[in-house]
């Protein structure tokens, strides 16, 4: 069962890997466009901003923990594939989808129950963020890139990323705007985030798969 999806999990879209191959040196609008849709359509980083913002009602909040994610995810996508270094694809993917699941788990408020504190939530949003930059770093480094203009492409490739954060997560607040004004969005949250924990562990079950069998 999870075969199938673990080889779409990692696989990088076959028109943007033959055409980046086959061009030389600076490609910055192409490369802006493959961060920001990488972000979009990237479904374990979308449902970690979402379990990060979902109960943060103030925009300077928001963007505390946005910025530290921010952050998080930029030094090590540029010192992974700047610095060329190489972690295993399916594990930095299956902590990623462990931080989907740490921050489920924080929203229902288990570590207090479970062990009597609360973690420091900037902290951990700051190491998870370093993680999914791991992540980000390891699609690119499915590609052969030309060194001709390779800095200037991946800050591009940075660039781009912030800017499909920024418009996953506006969509994101929308939606979550309209349910916290409905009566029913205390009682819904629990279930909620049972269900974004469900998923991270899916994530999870997804790479370990691919780590395993690959």
């Amino acid at each position: 069962m999870f075969l199938p999806l673990v080889g779409w999990a990692h696989g990088v879209a076959d028109d943007d890997k033959t055409f980046l191959e086959q061009n030389a040196g600076m490609q910055l609008v192409v490369f802006t466009y493959l961060g920001a849709k990488h972000m979009v359509t990237g479904y374990d980083h979308l449902l970690f901003l979402f379990g990060v913002v979902f109960f943060l009602y103030r925009m300077r909040d928001v963007a505390v923990y946005v910025t530290l994610f921010a952050v998080g995810h930029s030094v090590t996508l540029l010192t992974g594939v700047l610095g060329g270094l190489h972690v295993n694809a399916y594990l930095v993917d299956a902590i990623i989808g462990l931080s989907v699941v740490y921050k489920a788990l924080d929203n229902m408020g288990a570590y207090q129950r479970w062990f009597g504190v609360q973690p420091n939530t900037k902290a951990a949003v700051l190491i998870f963020g370093l993680f999914h930059g791991f992540g980000l770093a390891t699609k690119l480094q499915d590609f052969e890139l030309d060194r001709d203009g390779l800095v200037a492409n991946i800050l591009a490739f940075n660039v781009g990323v912030e800017i499909g954060q920024l418009l996953a997560l506006a969509g994101i607040l929308i939606v979550m705007g309209f349910w916290r004004r409905s009566a029913a969005f205390t009682r819904q949250s629990f279930a909620a985030n049972t269900v974004l924990m469900i998923a991270g562990f899916v994530l999870i079950g997804y790479q370990l798969t691919g780590y395993f069998v690959s």
